[in-house]
């Protein structure tokens, strides 16, 4: 398969999920969010992939929702109706929602492997991953409240119940930047490596062992946690 956004691998059973607009600084701009779901269906679909693996290319994990396409929204849903113009930035919302929960549906292991900056709809990206790992030079920010936005692609449903409530609440007042090692005091993370190239072999290590238990088995255990 192709995408203009993202780079797509599998080899020995296991799918790498690449973020791929370096040069944007891996920014999740429209295209991109459609390709992430096109790819994890993909994933889902294929079984020869028993795992996947997210990451990003060149100097960052990614700088989250590209403010390109946000500008860009006013006029796709505009309407002389009020009522209308926010009924269909509602569907969109769902439909930016239900892209990242296509990492939740996909019945095969995601682990996220974070290095640089994970800003804003990066960190929706990641806490629908079913594991975390990050470099010690990666760092997060909930930056949605610093431009007057909600972050409401996922992140507030999801990370209470990976840090508790209480973090959850002052990252997201704050808009606050955290460090790696604060990540894994949190347990927003499993694991900090000391460089990148230690993240992507450790991650792929751990990979490599969930690729050899029984597939089955590996999805039944995914659908009764999530």
């Amino acid at each position: 398969m192709s995408y203009e956004t993202l780079s797509v691998t599998l080899e020995n059973h296991i799918a790498i999920v690449r973020l791929n607009r370096p040069e944007k600084a891996n920014a999740m701009n429209a295209t991109m969010w459609q390709e992430i779901r096109k790819a994890f269906q993909w994933v889902d679909e294929t079984p020869e992939a028993r795992v996947a693996i997210l990451e990003g290319e060149g100097k960052l994990f990614t700088a989250g929702i590209d403010l390109q396409m946000m500008m860009g929204l006013g006029p796709q849903i505009q309407n002389e109706c009020d009522g209308r113009t926010r009924e269909a930035l509602r569907r969109v919302i769902l439909d930016l929602q239900d892209t990242l929960t296509s990492l939740e549906r996909c019945r095969k292991p995601v682990l996220a492997a974070i290095h640089g900056a994970c800003v804003g709809g990066g960190i929706d990206l990641i806490t629908c991953a079913d594991m975390r790992y990050c470099s010690v030079d990666a760092y997060f920010t909930i930056k949605e409240i610093d431009i007057g936005m909600t972050a409401d692609v996922g992140t507030l449903q999801r990370l209470p119940r990976l840090i508790g409530e209480g973090m959850a609440r002052e990252l997201a007042y704050t808009g606050r930047k955290f460090s790696a090692d604060e990540a894994r005091e949190m347990r927003l993370v499993n694991r900090v490596f000391d460089s990148r190239e230690s993240l992507r072999a450790g991650v792929l290590e751990i990979a490599t062992t969930i690729a050899a238990k029984s597939p089955l088995s590996i999805r039944g255990t995914k659908e009764m946690i999530t």
